[in-house]
């Protein structure tokens, strides 16, 4: 730069003094952040909201742009003195190559200062004479508009009411709209200087839309209202390279954000990211600013339009930059620290010194010119050295804007980077305004501050490309979208979708299958088999003794011995495994290795010798025609022994310990996980009279009156039925409630047609609809951005523990952590099945995910409705209380679908008080429970 006299750079002390007031240190710049901080988390609880001096409005603008946008929009700028409109074409290419044809028109300055009536009349007139000379070729197509409105507005929607499932409440199907909802919008407060009457406190898109209707010429939606800055964000986003933060030092200053949903306290919607606009100007309302101001940023207030507010504005705005600048130097001048004293009665006057002329005299090639030809035009005669000191002055104003907003930009970073729990976080910051593009010292300053006071945060500032205009037209673009997708997204998944009457309808049809199945002479008719386990009573707490218990139910054998004393169970168990060739030999073999278990067991125990009584839980379907007599009716798990179905298992059990010439086996009893788990809960709680399994498949029991058992002989007391439910459905009474996505489940696998319930519910089948599903979402270009997924195509990729993965931390209560963990395990989830997913698309996987499960846990609390109803009908009772064991890795490991079951069977059954009791070991501890309560019994019996 020139070569400046070293006499001109010392400066008088009244000057020093002054700039060393405009010098706010990097430890201040620090504390300035944390107050930042402090009063954008205020701004953003429900609790403290409305005391906020930053006020973190919700923009509901909750995507950036994705490339594929595709279209014609229009767009309404409002600026200060000027309404500007657009025609903006998207080609769907990345949003690289889009066409814009613009139309500036002037604003009289009455128009602002008027009533609102008036301007939105105006901004009517605008854009129909600008479509006027568009040529349209068809006038009565509907056209979307956005609507840049750079004041700060209160919104409640932006384009949309977007879906969420909040909890387990069952949703109407929904019937999908012809175009997104109107936004909403309303003015809080006009500022820069802008006065408008009948505007604030009402809804601005409302006018606006009404304007142009008024005008009869034109079919125009607004279907998205934004500011400046969101504008500003949305320009610098493109396929590849998205921008998260923006930063406006304009006229005024603002920034806005993508926040975590969860944070966000005041929206209901809690899923994925939404575009906070902090309007940052305000902040320092609450005197937090109160270090860094300086006499002149007073005296700059008490002259505005609203003292004692948008302090943080008035700071960095290039609405007062200019002001501050004259402040000082008329300070000075009454000092005599310029102009060699004489007075300078220009400097007294409003505005008089711009702030563009400032930033063109911070320049350090033509920055003394443009300070000597400033001070010239206002009638004054500086000196080199006078241009100096105003040059120094505005280096200090213009440095100070750019600190200060670096604070504020730092304490966005570190709170984005915190909140999603990252070590580091890198991004892209659209920014823009005068200020900025003023001079490059501004960009410069601001870039260099941040990284000192957010060093967690890599920052590449982009500058902004037309934010008003092009962010525009991405946001409309973005919006509609969206819409389309919701609107596909919710016909998808409207069949999954069910209604109390829907679940209702269940529930009745399952009583009616219940009822079929105890009568003897319509047992056949039923789909719910209702099976007999002769299990006639639950544990009382006083069964006491040593038992044997065999659990077979898979490629491995467990034998437990459980101790049942009064001061609770104790067991001792281990598992031996069954060879394949076992499994898949003879009946003999199977049997015969069973009992070489038994028998080692007892060694290793100390049991050998001894008789104990043995419970003996066989998870295959049986008929049972005693407490110790079933008849296998099928093998299933890969088991095809020869010489079993059709036979007694326990007398194969009892014959291959005769031909081992073992006789320590008493077999009392021989049940089903479902009635072990009930037992083996029942001992804990008498009231537990149901069993339900949720797992790889789902069963229930329960006691039921023998007076309503038809397939059994006698009338008194109660028998534990086994329902096997998960058949549910075979004989098609439930196909309208089988989607698409069911039906190819069901045909692909190894038993088409059957267990019909079962793969609505249970763990085995779930991931397949979840899969079935997002290969429909990707052939409709909503997920994956329409790219292929051929790891989709693979049948059980989609495991269902994936399930219980993604909804980790989902529509749980609102916490720092719980939704962006809950988004971040789906994208780990959609990783590793090689699938690139963005962060909207991990939004839209948990949705599916989360409409499967809760439509899951819904149909069983239908089911166990019906049960408690039943129960409740069949003894007579007004309300009952009654305790389901229950066991499974569905129920027990899936984060929300025990909530979901509960509450959905309290709306089904209102008059039954249903606990659950979470069983341990119900296939070892409750076969057990079997065999020790049939020995009180049989032990009574004797005694009397």
């Amino acid at each position: 730069g020139r070569s400046v006299p070293r006499w001109a750079l010392t400066s008088h002390p009244q000057v020093q003094r002054a700039l060393l007031e405009l010098t706010v240190s990097l430890e201040t710049l620090h504390e300035v952040k944390g107050h930042m901080l402090e009063a954008m988390a205020k701004g953003l609880s429900q609790q403290t909201h409305e005391e906020a001096t930053v006020h973190m409005l919700p923009t509901y603008v909750c995507s950036t742009p994705d490339g594929t946008e595709k279209g014609e929009f229009l767009v309404v700028e409002l600026r200060r003195r000027h309404v500007r409109t657009l025609w903006v074409t998207l080609p769907g290419d990345g949003n690289q190559n889009l066409q814009l044809k613009d139309q500036l028109f002037d604003m009289p300055e009455d128009i602002m200062q008027g009533k609102g009536e008036a301007l939105f009349d105006f901004i009517a007139q605008c854009l129909c004479q600008f479509l006027d000379g568009a040529g349209l070729s068809n006038p009565q197509q509907r056209l979307p508009l956005g609507f840049v409105f750079p004041f700060s507005c209160r919104q409640t929607r932006l384009d949309q009411a977007r879906h969420s499932q909040q909890g387990a409440r069952p949703v109407q199907h929904r019937v999908p709209t012809a175009r997104p909802c109107s936004p909403q919008g309303e003015l809080i407060a006009w500022s820069k200087d802008v006065r408008c009457s009948d505007v604030e406190g009402h809804d601005v898109v409302q006018l606006l839309q009404a304007a142009i209707n008024k005008q009869e010429r034109y079919q125009v939606d607004v279907v998205a209202l934004l500011n400046d800055t969101v504008g500003t964000m949305m320009s610098c986003s493109t396929e590849g390279m998205p921008c998260e933060v923006a930063l406006l030092a304009d006229t005024g200053t603002n920034s806005c954000f993508m926040a975590e949903g969860c944070h966000v306290e005041i929206v209901e919607e809690t899923s994925g990211r939404m575009c906070v606009n902090t309007e940052w100007g305000s902040f320092g309302d609450d005197g937090a600013l109160s270090s860094v101001l300086t006499p002149y940023d007073q005296s700059v207030d008490q002259e505005s339009q609203k003292p004692g507010h948008q302090r943080f504005e008035k700071l960095i705005g290039g609405l007062y930059l200019g002001e501050i600048v004259r402040h000082v130097l008329a300070k000075l001048a009454a000092e005599g620290a310029l102009f060699s004293g004489t007075a300078a009665p220009a400097l007294g006057t409003k505005d008089v010194f711009k702030t563009q002329q400032v930033l063109e005299i911070i320049d350090d090639e033509a920055g003394l010119a443009a300070a000597r030809n400033t001070l010239q035009a206002l009638g004054l005669a500086p000196s080199e050295q006078d241009c100096c000191h105003v040059q120094q002055v505005c280096r200090a104003v213009v440095t100070r804007a750019a600190g200060l907003c670096a604070a504020g930009l730092a304490a966005i970073l570190s709170y984005m980077c915190r909140s999603r729990e990252l070590e580091r976080l890198k991004t892209n910051v659209a920014v823009d305004g005068t200020v900025y593009r003023g001079h490059p010292r501004f960009g410069e300053i601001l870039h260099r501050i941040t990284k000192l006071l957010a060093p967690e945060c890599t920052v590449t500032l982009v500058p902004a490309m037309d934010g008003g205009g092009r962010g525009a037209a991405m946001v409309t673009a973005v919006a509609l979208r969206l819409a389309a997708q919701r609107r596909e997204l919710d016909q998808i998944l409207a069949p999954l979708r069910l209604s109390i009457a829907d679940l209702q309808r269940v529930q009745a049809l399952m009583r009616r299958e219940m009822d079929l199945g105890l009568n003897k002479e319509t047992n056949a008719q039923s789909s719910v088999r209702m099976l007999p386990s002769y299990v006639r009573n639950t544990p009382d707490g006083t069964e006491r003794g040593d038992f044997l218990a065999l659990d077979l139910g898979g490629t491995n054998f467990r034998v437990l011995v459980v101790h049942v004393e009064k001061e609770g169970v104790r067991m001792a168990s281990e598992i031996y495994a069954i060879p394949q060739a076992i499994m898949q030999g003879t009946g003999e073999a199977l049997f015969d290795h069973i009992i070489d278990c038994i028998i080692d067991f007892q060694q290793k125990q100390g049991l050998t010798g001894q008789v104990l009584p043995l419970g003996f839980t066989f998870s295959f379907p049986c008929r049972q025609l005693g407490l110790d007599k079933a008849v296998l009716l099928n093998w299933t798990k890969g088991f095809s022994a020869s010489g079993c179905v059709g036979n007694d298992v326990v007398q194969m059990l009892r014959e291959a310990a005769r031909r081992k010439q073992h006789t320590g086996l008493d077999i009392v009893a021989v049940v089903n996980d479902t009635v072990g788990t009930m037992m083996s809960c029942g001992y804990d709680d008498p009231s537990c009279e149901i069993g339900l399994i949720v797992g790889t498949g789902t069963n229930t029991c329960y006691m039921e009156e023998m007076q309503n058992v038809g397939t059994v002989e006698g009338e008194e007391g109660r028998m534990c039925i086994n329902m096997e439910w998960g058949a549910f459905g075979e004989n098609g009474c439930l196909d309208d409630i089988f989607t698409d996505f069911d039906r190819m489940v069901d045909e692909k696998t190894i038993n088409p047609g059957k267990q019909r319930f079962e793969k609505l519910i249970s763990g085995m089948y779930l991931g397949e609809i979840v899969r079935y599903i997002l290969l429909a979402l990707v052939e409709k270009h909503i997920l994956f951005r329409g790219k292929p997924a051929p790891k989709l195509q693979t049948r059980d990729i989609f495991q269902t523990k994936f399930l219980s993965t993604i909804e980790i931390g989902a529509d749980g209560p609102r916490c720092a952590c719980s939704d962006g963990l809950a988004l971040r395990q789906v994208r780990g989830v959609l990783h590793e099945l090689e699938l690139d997913a963005s962060f909207e698309d991990s939004v839209l996987v948990r949705e599916v995910c989360q409409t499967v499960s809760l439509r899951a846990a819904q149909l069983c609390a239908a089911g166990m409705a019906a049960v408690v109803e039943k129960m409740r009908e069949s003894r007579g009772q007004t309300q009952l209380a009654v305790t389901v064991g229950v066991d499974g890795t569905l129920y027990k490991l899936h984060p929300r679908f025990s909530q979901h079951l509960q509450h959905t069977l309290r709306e089904l059954a209102p008059k039954c008080f249903v606990t659950f009791l979470q069983s341990e070991d119900g296939s070892g501890k409750g076969a057990a429970l079997v065999a020790a309560v049939q020995c009180r019994l049989a032990q009574a019996q004797g005694q009397q």
